[in-house]
């Protein structure tokens, strides 16, 4: 019979779990800290670990936090406690993103179920089937996403091509932009699997192969720079790909959008789907505006994913609890 953990090992835990969360080129922008005196957890921001040039205004830092917040608030759940969440608590602290306090026993809001997926959904930068997700599915997401205040919506026909254009011609500014591959060359690295060298950032065995043929819009990691032994690959010719919308265009709202991806994604996983990004007309702020639903004409898009039957993704490196984690005795002063 295996020893009850400590309580410190307790915390560890959700917040290992808390940060098995997408960020921008796995950044992971975060930091946790419980007060045990109200079973409260404060995520502040990290904005020295922003991704500058590629998102000057911390759109995506908030998004890849409000990822992290709802892996807390299904872990929290699935261990039998109610998370009850407070966004933007303290208008006078902009770096202090939400607070947890797990009031009770018993959670019952049905995140508990998605548990399971925290730790098996990771970015797939691989080919993926020609197989249609089935109407069902796509159901089930978009009711995911809507009970985190968010819409998801699956482009089709012109649309899906203009998404698709887009996103093409933000890969080639990308390339000719020097702030851009400034970025990437900081957020990658040549890190081995499971390797104790490297815990953030995008790692070579995590690039996928390089695109030989296919309209799949996926980020070339390596630019124009080579990667021995990588290799080509003919993606996928009519890539499933959806659009994640919040009515704003504020924190609150880039917060709300990160709840809400992490939700889809890791439902996406429970239904056996892999997942990936294409956000690099997010990046520009004259391609993002024409990626909304050309009928409604209205929401502001906040994340594009990219979904498919085919190999999960490689786990990438995480930073040490010790670095995202402080355990206070007391409790908040707010």
């Amino acid at each position: 019979m295996s020893a009850r953990p400590s309580y410190e090992e307790w915390v560890a835990g959700l917040v290992h779990d808390a940060t098995a969360a997408p960020s921008l080129h796995n950044a992971q922008p975060w930091r946790f800290r419980y007060f045990q005196g109200s079973r409260t957890f404060h995520l502040r921001a990290q904005p020295e670990r922003a991704v500058t040039h590629t998102d000057p205004h911390g759109r995506a830092l908030h998004i890849g936090c409000g990822a992290a917040l709802m892996n807390l608030r299904v872990a929290a759940v699935h261990g039998g406690w109610h998370p009850q969440t407070r966004l933007l608590p303290d208008p006078r602290d902009a770096e202090l993103l939400a607070c947890v306090q797990l009031t009770a026993l018993g959670g019952n809001s049905g995140l508990g179920v998605l548990y399971p997926a925290i730790h098996r959904r990771h970015t797939s930068r691989y080919p993926f089937e020609e197989r249609d997700l089935p109407p069902a599915v796509q159901t089930a997401l978009a009711d995911a996403a809507r009970d985190e205040g968010a819409s998801l919506t699956f482009p089709t026909g012109w649309h899906l091509d203009e998404v698709l254009e887009l996103a093409r011609e933000a890969e080639a500014r990308t390339v000719t932009d020097p702030g851009r591959t400034g970025d990437l060359a900081q957020w990658t690295h040549g890190g081995i699997p499971f390797s104790d060298t490297e815990s953030e950032g995008v790692p070579l065995y995590a690039f996928g192969p390089r695109k030989l043929g296919g309209r799949a819009p996926t980020r070339d990691f390596a630019g124009d720079r080579p990667v021995a032994g990588r290799t080509a690959a003919e993606f996928e010719h009519h890539p499933h790909l959806a659009l994640l919308s919040t009515e704003g265009d504020r924190p609150l709202d880039w917060l709300r959008a990160g709840q809400a991806m992490e939700r889809v994604l890791l439902l996406a996983t429970l239904q056996g789907l892999s997942s990936s990004f294409a956000t690099q007309a997010l990046e520009w702020a004259d391609l993002r505006w024409p990626l909304r639903d050309p009928v409604t004409g209205t929401g502001q898009v906040q994340m594009v994913l990219r979904l498919g039957y085919g190999p999960p993704g490689p786990a990438t490196p995480r930073r040490p609890i010790l670095e995202v984690l402080d355990i206070e005795q007391g409790t908040p002063d707010r």
